[in-house]
């Protein structure tokens, strides 16, 4: 199993590479987003779960992501996780998720956790202009997410900003590939999949 981080800030089109990497790779390849693994917050009311920091790294429940990651390496299946972002829930369903032959981790902090970076047969990062990150951060909050105008400024001062200034703007240093211009970079999407098609047919292991 070949598996491959991408990580870079909110809105850099990190969902965007990765489903277009996925159609290219068909059937041997399937995608997760660290975003499914926010931990579950049902003690706090919903004014409570709205005023927590969902840009931090500590947000993310990364020792069940790593866990689900090691079954799939293992050749077992994982239950898929989903998250509920009008209501700060985590959603969680009974469909599971096989290994495929590619998997693609895709999420703001997917190089935060060394032991999964050490795992990643190829890390990929975003870099994207932080005003266009932003643009299609609002658009994508109020027609996806059910999100207010307000809450989205708010959201992006108070927290997505700074920790893209403390955390995510660094995570760069991880990298293998810099990818330009977001996930609609048909060029680097041909390079890419032939790059994973070359290896899987080589047999390389991650």
């Amino acid at each position: 199993m070949l598996f491959i981080g991408i990580c870079g800030a909110s809105g850099s089109g990190k969902s965007t590479l990765a489903e277009a990497l996925r159609e290219r790779l068909g059937d041997r390849c399937c995608v997760l987003q660290q975003d499914a693994y926010y931990h579950d917050h049902p003690h706090l009311t919903f004014e409570e779960r709205v005023l927590l920091n969902y840009d931090e790294p500590d947000i993310f429940d990364h020792d069940l992501l790593l866990e689900d990651i090691k079954k799939l390496f293992a050749g077992e299946p994982i239950t898929k996780k989903q998250y509920d972002y009008a209501q700060h829930r985590r959603a969680d369903s009974d469909e599971l998720i096989y290994p495929r032959d590619v998997m693609i981790l895709e999420g703001i902090h997917c190089f935060h956790d060394p032991r999964l970076c050490e795992m990643m047969y190829l890390k990929l990062y975003m870099s994207v202009e932080p005003d266009i990150c932003l643009l299609r951060r609002i658009k994508r909050d109020i027609k996806e997410r059910g999100r207010e105008i307000d809450g989205i400024s708010m959201q992006y001062l108070t927290t997505v900003k700074p920790m893209y200034d403390k955390y995510i703007r660094n995570y760069v240093s991880e990298a293998d590939v810099i990818v330009a211009h977001g996930g609609h970079n048909a060029r680097i999407v041909d390079i890419l999949a032939g790059y994973v098609q070359d290896a899987l047919s080589r047999g390389t292991e991650a």
